[in-house]
């Protein structure tokens, strides 16, 4: 995980972590009781948080998660850095943590049927066979950095490397920054959560004058 504090108002604590990694979700819990935010924002969409909610809220038995073959690739991955959790162990952590302090939890990333139709206006169908090319290669020889962190990064450059998916990725982060403002409208402390992966180009988003 890395973290930083964007300056406010509102001051925003940023939350970079390993998708899936389970430790995380650990240090997830402990950085959101250290900032005591107002607020949470999570950088998924409305239709995952509420399935999140739903199958993983107060439950006896988590459910069975399906995976995709890419994803599984991933978690072959990064699994000898620790243990994996699907879905990832520290959205669910600030899901908990907000609802037993009575904090709003509030998503960032577009719609899913916005997210498909940003999809489809900056990956075309060469772009979509070359990142389908790069997944399975992945999946054969995945990245050996010596950091879960890296791993995240690695992976993701290698599979948006187009410039398609870049365009796509610049997008989907321009909503979520804007997102965080208004999120942050009428409050003075807000965290957000976000892949590790996005992390810098989200922070660059806030950073700059509004």
């Amino acid at each position: 995980m890395i973290t930083a504090t964007v300056r406010g108002p509102p001051s925003v604590l940023l939350l970079g972590v390993v998708r899936g990694l389970r430790e995380e979700a650990v240090a997830t819990a402990a950085e959101l009781d250290r900032f005591a935010p107002e607020a949470v924002g999570l950088a998924l969409s409305h239709e995952e948080l509420r399935s999140l909610v739903e199958y993983f809220g107060d439950v006896v038995a988590e459910p069975l998660v399906p995976l995709s073959a890419t994803e599984l690739n991933e978690v072959r991955g990064l699994v000898r850095f620790g243990e994996v959790g699907v879905p990832n162990p520290s959205i669910v952590a600030a899901i908990s943590w907000a609802r037993a302090g009575g904090v709003p939890a509030a998503p960032l990333d577009p719609s899913d049927e916005d997210s498909a139709t940003l999809f489809t206006e900056h990956i075309g169908y060469l772009e979509l066979v070359r990142r389908t090319v790069r997944e399975n290669r992945l999946g054969r020889s995945p990245p050996k950095p010596s950091t879960a962190d890296a791993f995240a990064v690695a992976w993701d450059r290698e599979v948006g490397r187009g410039r398609g998916s870049r365009r796509f990725a610049a997008a989907r982060d321009a909503h979520a920054a804007g997102e965080v403002r208004r999120l942050g409208e009428g409050r003075s402390r807000i965290a957000v959560l976000l892949d590790r992966e996005r992390f810098e180009a989200v922070r660059a988003l806030l950073e700059r004058p509004s």
